[in-house]
C-alpha cells in the first residue's frame, strides 16, 4: 500500500523531521496540526477562517457525525467536504475513544461495541466493518479503524486484551476497506506497558497501513511516562510512514513529540482552552477573565499577525469574555489556532535551518518557567 509521505529534513540533535504527506486533495506539510471539527465545524469559526490562519488538514469525528445528522445525511449532500464547505484533505477519527469513554454505556466482544448514545440513550452497534463503511461515505481523506483505548489505570490483563482485540479489529477494518482515494492508518496500543507497544507496533506494522497513530497517551499517566512509552513506541515504527500521536496536546507536548519524530497531532486544547479565557501568546498564556486586563489597550500578542491581535485590545477582550459574548469565543479561537499553526511552522523551518533545539528549550521555557520568547506569525 502507497504510504503517500515523504520525509525531507531530518533534525541532527533528535528524531524531529519534515515532510508531506500526499492526499487526493493536496499535500499537506508535516509536522502538522489539525484543528478539531468534530461534528464538521471548528467552534465558531468558518472554513475561510480556518484558510486564512494556515490550516491545511481538519480533523473530524464519525462518532459525532453517525448519531446528528447521520451518514446518510452527509452522503446525500456529497460527501463531508461538499456538506461542511471544506476543500482541503480531512482526517477522520473512527470514534473509537468516543465510544469508548462511555462507561458503562457500552459492551465490547471481538464482534465489535454496543452503546448508548450520550444524546439520547439510543443503543448503537459500531463494528470494524461498519466503521469504515460510514467513513467511505463520509469520504473523508485519511481514516481510522476501530480501536480499543484502556484507561491508564487498568491491571495489564486488560490492556493486552484490548490491544489483542485492536490488532484483529485492525485487520477486519484493512479488509474492508476499498476506497482507493482514502488512507487507513492503524493506531497502536498497548497502554503505558513498553513490551505491549512494541508488539503492537511490531503485529501492525507487518500488516503496511499507510500511517501509524499512537493512541491510548494522555489518559492521566504522568507526562515523563508519556513521554517515555512515546519514545519507545516510535523507535518501532517505519521511517517511510508518517506517525499521529492522537488528542495531544499543550505546546510543550507537541514540541517534545516532535523531537521524538512524530508527525501529525489534533487536540481540542486550543480551541476548548479559548472558549474558557486561556490564550496562548509569544509572552506566555493569558488568561483574559483576570483583572488586569480591564484597562490594558495593548494587543492580545505583541508579536501575532492573526485578525484578532491586529484589531482588538486585551480590555475589548476581556469584556467580550465577561459579557459572555460570543464574538469572544470567535476571536480567542482564531489567535490559539493561528498560534498553534505559527507554532508548527517554526517548528518545520526550524528542522530545515538546524536550529529546532533551541525552538524546543524556547517553548519549554516559555510554557513551564513563564518566561518570554518570540513565536511570531
Amino acid at each position: 500500500m502507497n504510504s503517500g509521505f515523504k520525509v525531507e529534513n531530518t533534525c541532527s540533535k533528535t528524531e524531529g523531521r519534515t515532510g508531506h504527506i500526499f492526499t487526493s486533495r493536496g499535500a499537506v506539510a508535516t509536522p502538522i496540526f489539525l484543528p478539531v471539527g468534530s461534528q464538521a465545524s471548528v467552534k465558531s469559526l468558518t472554513p475561510e477562517d480556518l484558510r486564512m490562519i494556515g490550516t491545511t488538514m481538519v480533523l473530524s469525528n464519525t462518532y459525532h457525525l453517525y448519531l446528528r445528522p447521520g451518514v446518510e445525511v452527509i452522503e446525500k449532500l456529497g460527501g463531508l467536504h461538499n456538506f461542511m464547505a471544506w476543500d482541503g484533505p480531512i482526517l477522520t477519527d473512527s470514534g473509537g475513544y468516543q465510544v469508548f469513554s462511555l462507561m458503562p454505556l457500552r459492551r465490547v466482544t471481538d464482534s465489535g461495541v454496543v452503546f448508548r448514545s450520550h444524546i439520547d440513550g439510543g443503543e448503537h452497534f459500531f463494528s470494524p466493518e461498519l466503521v469504515i463503511q460510514l467513513q467511505e461515505k463520509l469520504g473523508s481523506d485519511i481514516i481510522m479503524p476501530l480501536d480499543e483505548c484502556s484507561p491508564y489505570t487498568v491491571d495489564s490483563k486488560v490492556v493486552l486484551e484490548a490491544m489483542r482485540r485492536t490488532h484483529l479489529w485492525a485487520e477486519r477494518c484493512q479488509r474492508s476497506h476499498h476506497r482507493p482515494d482514502q488512507e487507513l492508518y492503524a493506531i497502536i496500543q498497548g497502554g503505558t506497558f513498553p513490551e505491549m507497544r512494541r508488539e503492537s507496533a511490531g503485529f501492525l506494522t507487518s500488516l503496511d497501513f499507510s500511517g501509524y497513530a499512537i493512541g491510548g497517551l494522555s489518559l492521566g499517566e504522568p507526562k515523563e511516562v508519556t513521554l517515555a512509552v512515546l519514545e519507545e513506541t516510535v523507535l518501532h515504527l517505519p521511517k517511510n510512514k508518517p506517525r499521529y500521536l492522537m488528542g495531544v496536546g499543550t505546546p510543550c507536548d507537541i514540541i517534545s513529540a516532535v523531537a521524538a519524530g512524530v508527525d501529525m497531532f489534533d487536540c481540542v486544547i486550543p480551541t476548548r482552552n479559548a472558549r474558557n479565557g486561556s490564550i496562548f501568546t509569544s509572552v506566555g498564556v493569558v488568561r483574559i477573565r483576570n483583572a488586569q486586563y480591564e484597562i490594558d489597550f495593548s494587543p492580545l500578542d505583541p508579536n501575532c499577525i492573526c485578525y484578532t491581535c491586529q484589531n482588538f485590545t486585551r480590555a475589548y477582550l476581556r469584556h467580550l469574555y465577561k459579557e459572555n459574548e460570543i464574538l469572544a469565543h470567535r476571536l480567542h479561537t482564531l489567535h490559539n489556532l493561528h498560534f498553534y499553526l505559527s507554532l508548527m511552522r517554526g517548528i518545520r523551518s526550524s528542522i530545515v535551518d538546524g536550529s529546532f533545539y533551541k525552538l524546543k528549550d524556547d517553548i519549554s521555557q516559555l510554557f513551564i518557567k513563564g518566561q518570554n520568547v518570540g513565536v511570531k506569525g
